[in-house]
């Protein structure tokens, strides 16, 4: 494609004349449209992310977010859910921004718990779902508290863990420990800020720009090859339809600010456990933000956490059939 697009710079002529007949097969084109549009919709929320955890890092006092928050546990996580209504960044957005805030001080289950809270407790998300759905439903509010109770006890299993820095992989771990030897480094020059700053944007963005490529490849290779019609045969079931919406999210990797509008076209299909299954579920885990992910954490804590989300996302999305 790339030789294409030189050789129609270089002589339009020659390749009208040479190329005029020549077209990609549908499904290459449809995962090509489909890989780019994620791509696109994404990549303004993580740099906005890259940048705001570069800012937590060098700019605030080292730990100072981490020490105004409260000290009992439970308490403590409850405010970290909440820390997404000041950082209004999508889940793409979310994954450099935890990573900031653990080499700011926080632990590993309040990045956790973080990451999971901020996709869906952000006045975007908030104000995206509400012009989607309303209160039908109690869409709405089920969404809220979903992601709110899911993010807390996510982050308070892992606080159980005997050894936190283990779930992290070996290379940002390191990256932590450097980050916490040298977090006063900087304090008083102004220009080995900005320095900083940069560096860290650099090295940021080279770890999660590949990771971004291939999450949005594979989500578009799956919505190319895996029949919809499938999915959407299962929609009024109450059981079914929760688990095929949920294995819809996965699949589409819609981002969490504009998901509530794009599940919308099947409020009629659905029943509405299925729909808050899909905004609950697909805001918290997709194939992007699991290759995300994985630039922080370990193959076996992305499981874990894929699987406890899973359960208790499916929990909601059946209480809210049952319970309407």
């Amino acid at each position: 494609m790339l030789a294409v697009f030189v050789l129609r710079a270089l002589s339009p002529a020659f390749v009208d004349e040479q190329l005029s007949d020549f077209s990609l097969p549908d499904r290459v084109q449809d995962t090509l449209t489909l890989a780019i549009s994620v791509i696109i919709e994404s990549v303004p929320f993580v740099f906005l992310g890259i940048l705001l955890s570069a800012v937590v890092q060098v700019w605030l006092p080292h730990g100072v977010l981490a020490r105004h928050l409260p000290r009992n546990p439970i308490l403590r996580r409850a405010s970290i859910s909440l820390l997404g209504m000041f950082f209004p960044v999508c889940e793409c957005g979310n994954v450099p921004l935890a990573r900031g805030f653990m080499v700011g001080g926080f632990t590993v289950s309040e990045s956790i718990t973080f990451l999971l809270a901020a996709p869906i407790l952000n006045p975007i998300t908030i104000i995206t779902t509400h012009q989607a759905f309303g209160w039908d439903g109690h869409i709405l509010v089920a969404r809220l508290l979903g992601g709110f109770l899911i993010a807390n006890v996510v982050g308070w299993l892992f606080s159980k863990h005997p050894d936190p820095q283990s779930l992290l992989t070996s290379r940002f771990a390191a990256a932590c420990a450097i980050g916490s030897t040298s977090g006063h480094d900087h304090q008083h020059d102004r220009e080995s800020r900005f320095s900083r700053t940069t560096e860290i944007f650099i090295r940021e963005t080279s770890v999660i720009m590949p990771a971004l490529f291939i999450g949005s490849a594979v989500a578009a290779l799956t919505q190319v090859f895996v029949p919809r019609s499938v999915l959407l045969a299962l929609g009024s079931n109450p059981v079914w339809s929760v688990l095929a919406m949920m294995a819809l999210a996965f699949i589409v990797a819609v981002c969490s600010n504009v998901d509530a509008f794009f599940v919308l076209s099947f409020g009629s299909t659905f029943l509405p456990g299925g729909i808050v299954a899909f905004l609950v579920f697909g805001a918290l885990i997709d194939v992007k933000m699991l290759a995300l992910m994985r630039t922080t954490f370990t193959s076996r804590t992305l499981l874990q956490i894929t699987v406890v989300v899973g359960l208790m996302s499916a929990a909601l999305g059946l209480l809210v059939n049952y319970a309407a």
